[in-house]
């Protein structure tokens, strides 16, 4: 399930269970594909974050490229991802970090 960032509710939306994090912009090419390659995929909480609209939360995560892809467990990063990645590198990045 996708959901977009809307206010400043970050921890509330990542506090339990496996959450995938997107931070991406609406203007990167790149980003636009994750964000296609993100909408095939099944069974995984998935939270986008546009950077331009929450660049101080992006910062807070060491985000200097995008896209980054987050890992969140029960509140807590595990792991992270930088740049274009496929399906089947997303679906092993989340199965390698739990």
């Amino acid at each position: 399930m996708i959901k977009y960032l809307r206010d400043e509710n970050f921890e509330e939306e990542v506090a339990s269970g496996v959450v995938l994090v997107d931070f991406y912009a609406d203007w990167c090419g790149p980003c636009k594909r994750m964000g296609e390659v993100l909408e095939t995929m099944e069974d995984v909480n998935i939270l986008k974050v546009n950077t331009d609209e929450h660049s101080e939360l992006a910062l807070s995560f060491g985000v200097m490229s995008i896209p980054t892809l987050i890992l969140f467990k029960d509140g807590s990063e595990v792991s992270k991802l930088i740049g274009l990645q496929s399906k089947e590198d997303i679906e092993r990045f989340i199965a390698s970090s739990n």
